[in-house]
């Protein structure tokens, strides 16, 4: 019985020490009770504006800076995948001994041309794997021979080159200036 005695008097002993903590807490828990209130109130309407307004600032330096750029990223998109296309013509010619005519169009560099000239060496799978857009979704225009004129003076005007590959920029239609200007593969250099 005497074993029984003890382990009442340790129920007895925790429950008045869980009343006893319960309504008089001492001095340790009750400021690490103020503590975590304080870590867990959040920010202040003032810290949060003064986080708002640095990003406004930061976003007004940056984004001008990188909306300026865009149109400069497409331009040096489209000489890339000009001159990535000026390569597989190149490749088409070794091949077959001409350049696919205007009639075919840069569509002979990816399937078989049936219309015109048909090539007795086309590579089998192609010259690349799908003919692509220029960055502002427009088709890359072909023309061969050369439709674009030389222009020097006191000379008769002659042709660019044997092919043209163009983009129409960003207004997607011929001639214009700045970033509407066309992008040729006789002219990728030059701006």
């Amino acid at each position: 019985m005497n074993g029984r005695k003890q382990v009442e008097s340790v129920w007895t002993m925790w429950g008045k020490t869980d009343i006893y903590a319960s309504s008089h807490p001492s001095p340790i828990t009750h400021h690490s009770s103020l503590d975590i209130l304080r870590r867990e109130r959040g920010f202040t309407f003032i810290e949060i504006m003064v986080v708002v307004a640095i990003l406004a600032i930061l976003a007004a330096l940056v984004v001008p800076r990188i909306m300026g750029r865009t149109d400069d990223a497409k331009r040096t998109a489209a000489k890339v995948q000009i001159r990535n296309l000026e390569g597989a013509l190149q490749l088409y010619k070794l091949d077959n001994g001409i350049y696919p005519t205007t009639e075919q169009g840069l569509k002979a560099l990816v399937e078989k041309p049936s219309v015109g000239v048909v090539p007795k060496k086309w590579k089998l799978g192609g010259y690349i794997q799908k003919l692509p857009e220029d960055p502002w979704g427009n088709p890359y225009k072909y023309f061969s021979p050369s439709q674009t004129p030389v222009q020097n003076p006191g000379q008769t005007s002659s042709l660019r080159g044997e092919y043209d590959v163009i983009s129409l920029g960003t207004d997607g239609e011929t001639g214009g200036e700045g970033i509407n200007a066309d992008i040729n593969n006789w002219n990728l250099d030059k701006e």
